[in-house]
């Protein structure tokens, strides 16, 4: 199954028009590694389950083709009961996306909130079923606003390099 999430193109026009107008599309959506620990089962099924739970996330995209790039979200879900771990899980979910036609600013875009959105019921499915089959109730994963993600990601570079640039003196090199 190909899920595609294309750029509409403009009505009226041409053929050679569209090829140049902005694309990014899906190709395909697959899980690249799961990762689920349980070291103290059956133990842990006997006491109180009220565990503390830890997730991680994180996303980074690569090139594999001209206009083909592997965008792959991590999650890793951790849950203990005092100091003992109940279980760990860790997905990586990828996709590769076809991206053409964009600026730099644009692509970086695409790769780090169309990708990672797209990747995320997928991946909260995977971990759900994962602790579900290991024999313990839901975790809910909250939803994530990868837009507002990306611009604190944008914001936090620029404040590092508003604050490199001035407390590092100017060298001229001859």
């Amino acid at each position: 199954m190909t899920d595609q999430t294309d750029l509409t193109p403009e009505a009226g026009a041409t053929n050679e028009e569209q090829q140049n107008l902005p694309q990014a599309a899906i190709q395909k959506i697959y899980v690249k590694d799961v990762s689920f620990e349980a070291p103290n089962l059956p133990e842990m099924f006997s006491v109180e389950y009220k565990p503390q739970i830890k997730m991680e996330m994180n996303s980074k995209s690569r090139k594999v083709a001209d206009d083909n790039f592997e965008v792959i979200l991590t999650i890793s879900v951790k849950s203990e009961i005092e100091d003992k771990t109940v279980f760990l899980a860790e997905v990586q979910q990828a996709a590769i996306l076809l991206v053409k036609n964009v600026s730099e600013e644009q692509l970086q875009h695409t790769l780090s909130v169309m990708g990672p959105e797209t990747l995320y019921p997928y991946i909260r499915e995977t971990i759900a079923s994962l602790i579900g089959k290991a024999g313990f109730p839901p975790v809910q994963i909250a939803p994530i606003n990868f837009q507002v993600l990306y611009m604190q990601k944008l914001q936090q570079a620029k404040t590092e390099a508003e604050a490199g640039t001035s407390a590092e003196p100017e060298t001229t090199i001859q």
